[in-house]
């Protein structure tokens, strides 16, 4: 039996018949993946002083990046799903794209990408407080101390379960199956979903997803060792070369000229003290500007949730690294989260309370199930992802040539043949999986 794609994208939807074949090439097509470290959550837009959170507006676009076909939508979500105060009762508008182009109908399979933090057209299916969807409809008034503390990661997955019920009933298809899709935060949200609303979706493909990034259940020094592992495994030379300028850096800044002749060399628009979020920079640009004045792209939103409750342990930097040693100091963080958050103190133990203690390996062994766990091991948060199978239906793929979630990127005539092979063998485990719900449904 050829079991095909359906798809939403919160979420990014896609719709496939079960005559379609099932490919993950073909979701790679429709899901873009965002191009930085970083994760996405709910996205919140026009917001309606209203109690009804089951209702959908709809309106066609098309995307002419990658021939990229969907639908825009909104869905009236609700702004908090775990309490009765008034406040909690307001909605706003939640964007999701959708692609029904291989429908099949009542029953057939539905895909849905977890988006990241950023706007949804990065990744197809977007999270509260990213892109558009601000709650309020302003930055200024969504981040606002008495509002922002509702961009959890706790929010967001039910966000998603709300809109995914509502879509299947809306579609007549409430015995389709649902599998999710994502990759860093958006993998992240992906797994934990399945853990969280396994009656929602049978499944997750949580790529380079770094759920062991907390609470000390893996070392704050991965992620620059590994990157210090990938330049040195390439060239010796420039592991060593980059090792020693550090010092050269140093006594430039010392000199009267330095800062000057640092900007020239380095194409700098503005020097920053800190800078804690990675871009991957096309090559296009005159300089690396470090801002943006959009007002539906802010880095505001994952500044706020990597020190309010996702304290990723790393910015430790071994004596073996070739970036100048740093103590990793966990006490540290905090206090500058809370600092960074106008006085509001982080939860740095919510995650593993949330989504498995201390041990969450044998958590998700004894209740979890169905979900790939891809990492790419040249990605530097491979560290804080589950590298080893947990068992039949918890199944770890780990590509020592890989990069940050690279099997969910777009399909192109000159991907290596492990990547190909790679994504084939996470189609043929989601296969196996909605081939076990149709026959445990017949």
């Amino acid at each position: 039996m050829e079991i095909s794609t359906p798809i939403i994208t919160t979420l990014s939807l896609l719709l496939f018949s079960l005559q379609f074949p099932f490919s993950l090439s073909t979701l790679a097509k429709y899901f873009p993946t965002h191009h930085y470290l970083t994760t996405i959550h709910r996205e919140h837009g026009r917001v309606e002083n209203s109690t009804s959170a089951s209702t959908a507006s709809s309106s066609s676009s098309s995307s002419s990046k990658n021939a990229v076909r969907y639908e825009k939508r909104y869905f009236t979500q609700r702004l908090d799903h775990f309490n009765f105060e008034p406040q909690g009762f307001t909605s706003f508008q939640q964007k999701f794209l959708v692609n029904d182009t291989h429908w099949g109908g009542a029953s057939a399979p539905i895909f849905v990408y977890a988006g990241n933090e950023g706007r949804i057209e990065w990744f197809a299916e977007n999270t509260g407080y990213y892109g558009e969807s601000l709650p309020y409809g302003s930055k200024d008034v969504a981040y606002n101390k008495s509002l922002v503390g509702y961009l959890t990661t706790t929010q967001a997955l039910a966000d998603y379960a709300a809109l995914i019920l509502d879509l299947k009933n809306n579609l007549s298809s409430q015995s389709s199956p649902v599998v999710l899709f994502g990759g860093s935060y958006g993998g992240m949200l992906a797994a934990w979903f399945r853990l969280k609303y396994p009656h929602v979706a049978i499944g997750a493909l949580a790529s380079s997803a770094p759920i062991l990034q907390f609470d000390g259940l893996c070392s704050p020094y991965s992620f620059y060792d590994i990157v210090t592992r990938d330049f040195k495994r390439e060239s010796e030379n420039c592991y060593e070369v980059i090792k020693r300028s550090w010092k050269e850096m140093d006594d430039a800044i010392n000199k009267g000229v330095g800062i000057r002749e640092l900007k020239r060399a380095f194409n700098i628009c503005k020097l920053y003290g800190a800078v804690n979020i990675y871009y991957n920079y096309s090559g296009n640009v005159d300089c690396f500007a470090l801002h943006d004045d959009d007002p539906h792209d802010t880095l505001y939103g994952w500044d706020w949730q990597s020190c309010s409750e996702l304290l990723l342990a790393v910015g430790g930097v071994s004596n073996s690294s070739m970036f100048p040693p740093s103590r990793y100091n966990f006490t540290e963080q905090v206090a500058d989260c809370q600092e960074s958050n106008e006085g509001i103190p982080p939860k740095p133990h919510w995650i593993t309370t949330e989504f498995g203690g201390f041990d969450i390996k044998r958590t998700l062994k004894r209740f979890g199930s169905n979900i790939i766990f891809f990492n790419g091991l040249r990605d530097p948060w491979s560290g804080g992802g589950v590298l080893e199978s947990l068992s039949e239906s918890l199944i770890a793929i780990a590509a020592h040539k890989g990069a940050h979630h690279v099997d969910l990127r777009f399909s192109t005539n000159e991907d290596p043949k492990w990547l190909t092979e790679i994504r084939e063998k996470e189609v043929q485990i989601i296969k196996k999986w909605l081939t076990e719900y149709y026959r445990d449904s017949a």
